[in-house]
């Protein structure tokens, strides 16, 4: 066992004196992971601007531009007032507004009538979110307006006086709808992209380690160094197990490093440390088993080097470091559980968001497992290798 530990620090001491497995291991997550947060900080917020155009100029108008610039939507929504349609309609175009909001003459009054009068949205290809916003917002108000129609209309059948229509209006411009959905708090966070794209980019560099390592072996086979090795009294199983524990180590310091500065540097949530150290340990070991699989497959340098690029770029494809998994299709959502990554990365999105440390435990177990079989393989492919 001595033995495996004193292969394991030279090949940490040869790691760590190449620059490039440094930059890959260290500098490069760091930096990607932070492009990759400023590219898409802006989905983490949303706001619009929409072209109001008041061409009623009654009360119930003024009662929806009241509730468009109330205190409820100042965060998400500013409303920029427009003198007639073409200006709202040269805003939109201009990018000056992401979408218009026209409301008709005799908007108010209609609520007093028997003819519905819809309000008019003005939408951006660009901006096609803004416009759903705008839209939506009208079909809520229309709705309220259609429930307000209906108080107007019962009242004047009950036998309130029409010539008082004027105050009626005014009175069911206060009312509300009875049933409403109102935002309550849930206990989690808002996923931000730092918190996504930093251990998905470290996961990224570190899948790397694996054609590094097998590499390494092939040269050292190559050059004769194992041979010297094995003239010791050590075995191939402790030589392997050395080199082994020399990529999980790196694995190890090169994500538990990006976690610390990426929080620091990036206000990344990793969620509890220990949470988050399992899922790291876990993925360190499958990162083993695939660098031990791939070790047993391969024949020479150029074939560990080529089935470990295929290995890591199907595996980064499949496993949503590229894209946020919640805003991927479901195929792909599917296929992420089938890699360690994309069980890794759901983890950490869980610890994220406030889950709690309890919501890695399945990741944990389900990433250990793939670990455990892919090192079995590893194993019965080794042994009925010809030496």
């Amino acid at each position: 066992m001595f033995a495996a530990f004193v292969i394991a620090a030279k090949d940490l001491r040869q790691r760590f004196r190449d620059r490039s497995a440094l930059v890959l291991g260290f500098v490069a997550p760091v930096a990607v992971a932070a492009l990759m947060s400023f590219a898409f900080s802006g989905v983490e917020s949303f706001h619009a601007d929409i072209a109001l155009v008041d061409n009623d100029r009654g009360q119930i108008a003024v009662a929806l531009r009241g509730a468009l610039t109330g205190p409820e939507l100042s965060d998400v929504l500013t409303v920029r007032d427009a003198a007639d349609d073409a200006e709202a309609r040269r805003m939109v175009d201009a990018g000056d507004a992401g979408a218009g909001l026209i409301i008709p003459a005799g908007f108010s009054a209609a609520a007093v009538g028997d003819k519905p009068i819809g309000l008019r949205v003005l939408g951006n290809p660009d901006e096609p979110l803004q416009a759903q916003v705008a839209r939506a917002v009208a079909d809520a108000y229309v709705a309220q307006l259609n429930a307000d129609r209906l108080s107007v209309t019962t009242a004047l059948a009950a036998g309130f006086p029409e010539s008082r229509a004027a105050e009626l209006a005014a009175a069911v411009a206060n009312l509300q709808l009875p049933e409403s959905v109102q935002a309550q708090p849930t206990g989690y966070r808002q996923l931000r992209t730092a918190s996504y794209y930093a251990p998905a980019m470290g996961i990224m560099f570190v899948l790397f380690a694996i054609g590094f390592t097998a590499r390494d072996y092939f040269t050292e086979q190559r050059t004769g160094t194992l041979e010297r090795i094995g003239a010791a009294p050590v075995t191939r199983g402790v030589v392997l197990l050395g080199k082994s524990l020399a990529a999980f180590v790196y694995s190890v310091v090169s994500l538990g490093t990006l976690a610390i500065v990426s929080s620091l540097a990036f206000d990344a949530e990793w969620g509890p440390p220990a949470a988050a150290l399992a899922l790291i340990l876990a993925f360190s070991a499958v990162l083993v088993a695939l660098t031990a699989l791939v070790v047993a497959i391969a024949r020479t340098e150029r074939q560990a080097d080529g089935l470990a690029t295929i290995v890591t770029f199907v595996l980064l494809l499949l496993g949503g470091n590229f894209v946020l998994l919640s805003q991927a299709p479901e195929m792909l959502r599917r296929l992420a559980l089938l890699t360690p990554n994309g069980w890794a990365l759901r983890g950490f999105t869980d610890l994220a968001t406030g889950a709690g440390a309890t919501s890695a435990i399945v990741p944990v177990l389900v990433i250990l497992g793939m670990a455990a079989l892919l090192g079995t393989i590893a194993a019965v492919v080794g042994q009925r290798r010809p030496a």
